[in-house]
């Protein structure tokens, strides 16, 4: 299995991403052994909810001092004390200080911190992380009319690392539905895996949340679960008015994945966004950065 390598948007270079349990990816989706007990265990909602178990009780928190060091993460940017958290789990959905993640002036911002592909039609991505495999709209919707509805209008595919941040944000202002779940394994979403299966994305358990904006239309929220990802919580109240960048809720333990899809005509996704994704590379950018502008 090749290194991921992504675009960096804030350092301007090319970068090699520091994978989280990459022994274990590369052997569950990389030998016959561990796709057995991927299809056996693995996947199964609950080998994750015991992990959640785990990383939720006291004894986890020693693995958070370990953890910063080993990722060089930015200590000044948390809004607690490292000291204070309770559990891993509670270091991993963590805070941050609001200047950490400032909001542009873009009529649309990225959701969350994370790695991301955008596409201008959502019915048309090919070559998602390699090259032959293809999205299936309809089945990540599970709707075969609201896929109609979006086929032509743009995609943005952004990917938490288990290292990044992992709440995630309203991308632009609006009046936000309640969210509907789909239920379905959980399968990993690092490219490890997705370069095998790219249908892991639409097969997990995720959550579609309707945004209704003043001039973007409705804007579809979607949160994909993923291997050792205890839990998607929501954290907003539905049919309230949402700014955009205000938090919408947060992953627990794991990598995971969110989902932006807008109606045709309505946004331009950033240049660097869709150029490296044509070139099937990821561009990292944090919440809160210009994912796109009005067509």
């Amino acid at each position: 299995m090749e290194p991921i390598r992504y675009y960096n948007r804030h350092t301007g270079a090319m970068e090699t991403e520091q994978v989280y349990g990459e022994g274990f990816l590369r052997w569950a989706y990389g030998t016959p052994l561990g796709r057995l007990s991927l299809e056996a265990f693995v996947k199964r909602p609950f080998f994750s909810k015991f992990y959640g178990w785990r990383m939720d009780r006291p004894a986890s928190a020693a693995k958070v001092a370990p953890f910063i060091v080993d990722y060089g993460m930015k200590v000044e940017d948390f809004a607690d004390d490292p000291a204070s958290f309770r559990s891993f789990n509670e270091f991993f959905y963590r805070k941050l200080k609001p200047a950490a993640r400032p909001i542009e002036a873009a009529p649309v911002v990225f959701p969350a911190d994370g790695r991301h592909l955008g596409f201008e039609r959502a019915a048309s991505m090919d070559g998602v992380f390699v090259k032959g495999q293809r999205f299936d709209l309809e089945k990540l919707l599970g709707s075969r009319e609201l896929a109609a509805r979006y086929a032509d209008g743009p995609l943005v595919l952004s990917r938490l690392c288990p290292v990044d941040y992992h709440r995630f944000h309203f991308p632009c202002s609006g009046t936000p539905s309640a969210t509907e779940t789909i239920n379905g394994p959980l399968f990993s979403v690092s490219p490890l895996a997705l370069r095998q299966n790219l249908a892991y994305l639409w097969e997990n358990k995720r959550t579609i949340t309707r945004l209704e904006t003043p001039d973007l239309g409705t804007v579809l929220l979607l949160e994909i679960g993923a291997t050792c990802v205890g839990s998607i919580l929501q954290t907003f109240t539905p049919g309230q008015p949402v700014a955009k960048g205000a938090e919408k809720g947060y992953f627990a333990f794991g990598g995971s994945s969110t989902i932006t899809i807008f109606e045709p005509g309505r946004v331009a996704l950033a240049p660097d966004l869709l150029e490296n994704s044509l070139k099937q590379v990821e561009t990292y950018a944090r919440m809160g950065c210009v994912m796109a502008t009005k067509h």
